[in-house]
């Protein structure tokens, strides 16, 4: 076949749908944001601000995206600004509710505009009836690994890491953790003297390390609880035993500090559930401070801003663990990391159904498994929540700049 004949072939199939690319633009209706509402489930966990709250985003169309994150008040600051809004300019809409007020969000905001956003994304998938995989690029992976820290609490350490083995997860966590009593959930003790809990922490590992085998992994979490050289001395005594990864092992405000302990250690750290988006990361991946970031959603400000974090991560051959989190956050990140190409793991030891859920993330045998489903995934039912917001007024606080093209710069 010559190259004009070829062509030709080309554009032909495209037109008819052979790469599935003009029918799915074709596809998406003209559709305008009329009502965004905000749930709280009758079983909230308040104790973190991991925000499990639902949003909804109605559309003229009939199409309704679901989300997941925020707060009462920065959800409303936000959702004030979609109505009337085309759903389908994700990115468009991501900026203007990051711009939209004189200072930038902080990350409790982003939390909440990272639940829209996944909402908006769920819309758009609808829309053109294929999941949101799609419309990042399709699947790098069939499923995606998760680690746990115990799938029961009988037995000896080593025996509850062999357990988590042959549940089907990929690796075995573990945590700093001597404020809390022997039993899993027991209450903390209140004393934490960090040279003996690192001693305890060494014996400890090499019993899992036993217990997950040539074929299993483990890692330790921090929880942020040592300073500079006990971290040091903490990386250092495991490194021996081939961590997967060491999480969190500093506090998160004085990331300079993270450079200082890179410079001491070779295991691979990871860094980031306390962070939100790009400009809390960005530095730390380009410099290769750390091997794997713990950024979440939606506390990133949503699929949106992940995918841009996850192309850092690519770029820098840095890989993505993200933080445990709600289960309608959960199945949009089966799609997040289930396009993105480079290492992944998910936190996620146990079931994430949900009684006001009919749907959510696919979990069997330890594994997270992308659906078909159009969108995220997701089926909600209102039944199992308590309405807090119903928001169907318009209202942006201060007018934004435009380039000449159309596109949003600052007030």
């Amino acid at each position: 076949m010559n190259r004009r004949r070829f062509l030709g072939s080309v554009l032909a199939g495209t037109a008819a749908g052979g790469f599935g690319i003009a029918p799915a633009v074709a596809a998406i209706p003209r559709m305008k944001i009329r009502r965004i509402r905000y749930y709280q489930p009758k079983r909230f966990n308040p104790t973190i601000n991991q925000s499990t709250r639902v949003v909804v985003v109605d559309t003229d169309a009939g199409i309704t995206g679901i989300g997941e994150g925020g707060s009462k008040d920065m959800m409303e600051q936000c959702a004030s600004m979609l109505i009337g809004e085309d759903p389908s300019r994700i990115d468009h809409l991501w900026q203007a509710m990051y711009r939209g007020w004189f200072y930038p969000p902080g990350r409790e905001k982003l939390h909440a505009l990272g639940g829209l956003d996944i909402a908006l994304w769920d819309i758009k998938g609808k829309a053109l009836g294929v999941p949101v995989y799609q419309l990042l690029g399709g699947l790098s992976r069939e499923h995606i690994e998760c680690y746990s820290g115990g799938v029961t609490t009988q037995g000896s350490i080593k025996e509850r890491a062999q357990a988590v083995m042959e549940a089907g997860f990929r690796a075995f966590r573990t945590a700093v953790d001597s404020p809390w009593s022997a039993q899993p959930g027991g209450p903390p003790s209140g004393v934490f003297r960090p040279h003996q809990v690192i001693d305890e922490e060494l014996e400890k590992c090499r019993q899992i390390r036993e217990g997950v085998g040539r074929n299993g992994d483990w890692l330790n979490d921090v929880h942020t609880r040592l300073d500079l050289a006990d971290a040091i001395r903490l990386c250092t005594l495991l490194e021996p035993l081939a961590p997967y990864e060491i999480e969190d092992p500093l506090r998160s405000e004085n990331k300079a500090a993270l450079k200082d302990l890179r410079s001491h250690v070779k295991v691979p750290l990871a860094v980031g559930e306390q962070f939100g988006d790009r400009w809390d990361t960005n530095e730390l991946i380009e410099q290769r401070v750390i091997d794997y970031t713990r950024v979440t959603l939606p506390n990133t400000g949503g699929i949106t801003e992940f995918m841009k974090i996850a192309t850092l991560c690519e770029t820098h051959y840095v890989g993505m663990i993200p933080h445990a989190c709600g289960p309608i956050a959960l199945a949009a990140l089966t799609h997040t990391l289930g396009a993105f190409p480079g290492p992944v793991l998910m936190e996620c030891g146990r079931d994430p159904s949900v009684p006001y859920l009919k749907q959510g993330a696919d979990f069997r045998k330890g594994k997270l498994w992308p659906r078909e489903s159009p969108g995220i995934g997701v089926e909600f039912d209102p039944a199992g929540c308590d309405l807090l917001s119903d928001i169907t007024e318009r209202s942006t606080p201060i007018p934004l700049f435009r380039r000449p093209d159309g596109s949003i710069t600052n007030w």
